[in-house]
Formats: C-alpha cells, sequence, structure tokens
C-alpha cells in the first residue's frame, strides 16, 4: 500500500507522465496497484457523502436501521461511479486519440484514464474533511447536494486538466519522422552535422538519431479541439451517470434505496435544488 501511495504522489507531480516518459507512447503505471488505490479513495469520500444520512438525526429519536445502509451504498457507488465513468468513455478517447496520431497501444490508453480516474478520486478525498465538516454544520439537504456537486467538480476540472496536458505531450512528438534531409551544400558529411543527436560516437545514425520535427501549429489546434470534444462528452457521462447511481446522500425525508426510478437528469435536479435553496417559487 505504502508503494502504491508512492506511486500516487510520482503521477500527482508529473512524474509518471513527464515528456521523457512519454517518448515512447507508454505510460509506466500499475493496474495492481492503481485500481484497488482509486476504489479506495473513492470508498472515503462516498463514507463523507453517506455520513449525512446519519448526521441529520444526531440528537432525535433513533432513525430507520435502514438508513445505516446509506453509508455503505455511498462508498460502494462512488468508485462504481469513475470506474463505469472510464468503461462507457474509453472507446472513444482510443478513437480520438488514433485520429490526431498518437501512438497509444489499447493498454497504454487504458492506463492513462485509470491515471486520470486516480488524480480524480485523490483530489476528491482531499476535499472528504471540508465535506465531513459542512455536514456536522448544517441539515440543509439541497446545500448539501450542491456542495458535493461543486467539490466533485472541483476534483474533476483538475483530473480533466491532468488528462488534457499528458494528451497534448503526447500528440506533439507524434508526429511522423522527418525526411531524409538534403545533401550539405558545404560538402560535409551527415554523420558529422548529425553526430550531436548520436547516443554513442561511431553508430551508424538511424531514423530516431535525426532531430524530431516539431507538429505544424494547425495539426496541434486540431488536436486540441479533438481533445477538447471528448473532454466534454466525458464530463457529460460522469454527470448523468452520477444521476443514474443515486442517491449518494440520502434525503431525509425519503426511506433508504439503492436507487431511484429513472426519470429526469443530473442538470434538472442542480438546478432545482439550487432553486430550493435560495426559495426562488
Amino acid at each position: 500500500m505504502l508503494s502504491a501511495f508512492k506511486q500516487l504522489d510520482e503521477l500527482l507531480r508529473g512524474r509518471i507522465t513527464s515528456p521523457d516518459r512519454l517518448a515512447q507512447g507508454e505510460i509506466q503505471l500499475s493496474f495492481r496497484r492503481f485500481v484497488p488505490l482509486a476504489i479506495g479513495l473513492g470508498a472515503s469520500y462516498g463514507f463523507f457523502m453517506g455520513w449525512y444520512a446519519l448526521s441529520v438525526y444526531w440528537g432525535k429519536p433513533a432513525p430507520d436501521p435502514q438508513r445505516c445502509w446509506q453509508l455503505v451504498a455511498s462508498m460502494v457507488k462512488l468508485p462504481a461511479l469513475f470506474l463505469l465513468t472510464l468503461l462507457v468513455t474509453f472507446p472513444s478517447l482510443y478513437v480520438f486519440n488514433a485520429m490526431v496520431g498518437c501512438r497509444l497501444s489499447f493498454t497504454a490508453t487504458l492506463r492513462l484514464l485509470i491515471g486520470t480516474v486516480a488524480v480524480n478520486v485523490a483530489v476528491a478525498a482531499s476535499l472528504g474533511p471540508i465535506l465531513g465538516f459542512f455536514t456536522l454544520s448544517t441539515t440543509s439537504y439541497s446545500f448539501m447536494i450542491l456542495l458535493n456537486v461543486a467539490l466533485l467538480s472541483v476534483a474533476g476540472f483538475v483530473a480533466l486538466a491532468f488528462l488534457l496536458q499528458t494528451l497534448r505531450r503526447l500528440a506533439n512528438p507524434m508526429w511522423p519522422p522527418p525526411a531524409p534531409p538534403a545533401p550539405d551544400p558545404s560538402g560535409a558529411p551527415e554523420e558529422s552535422r548529425l553526430a550531436i543527436f548520436s547516443a554513442e560516437p561511431g553508430r551508424p545514425l538511424g531514423p530516431l538519431d535525426r532531430p524530431p520535427t516539431p507538429m505544424p501549429e494547425q495539426a496541434i489546434g486540431q488536436a486540441k479541439t479533438i481533445f477538447q470534444i471528448w473532454l466534454i462528452l466525458y464530463s457529460l457521462v460522469g454527470a448523468q451517470m452520477g444521476w443514474v447511481l443515486r442517491p449518494f446522500i440520502g434525503s431525509p425525508n425519503m426511506p433508504f434505496t439503492w436507487f431511484r426510478p429513472r426519470e429526469g437528469n443530473f442538470f434538472q435536479a442542480v438546478f432545482h435544488n439550487l432553486q430550493h435553496l435560495l426559495s426562488w417559487n
């Protein structure tokens, strides 16, 4: 476990996704360590979400014992929210990567998304104590819903910024290698002009020894646009996935249930709770 947190620290500091490590189009990230770590961090934030269902009854007659299940349900469903969103959006990211010329393999693309989820839940878990503080200081259900939306949005934006930065690093150096250079008018042999790019003096030069050609500005702009479109899709899927898996907090006026009927959508619910909180009637 300590090793997993050490790798998470390297991921958060950008060492695992540094340009030199991405040069070969691979993501050095362990599924065996990061998937359980993401589940554990997601469950820790889910604990603070489900805590509200019990805290509103402190100092009052004992609540329905089934309400204790809300704590368990939130700890299970919060990691499931991120992993199911990954499952739904993974194929599109793989195709989008291919469209902009990234050499990420199927497994490397999956590793990148697992890393993004790990960043997301790590930021969310760090915000858990803030959620716990407000859970102890208010009983407003609408406020707690909006607060959770705000905190998870902050965590989501940080994770998407990490993902977009990594995708840009991958897209830029993946431009096809340059054609062989034209003969030097000075008559100097090519080996002497490109010797600076050779790792071993005297070794025959290969295509990887030539100076990299930067991606044209137009191609970079197209890659950014494609990735930004995908990020919008990822955000929409994540928001609606949270609505499908509700309740996460547990309304004090409703009995416990693992899932609610399929009706409305995430954005309608946010607007409704905002109206209720500000008493716009």
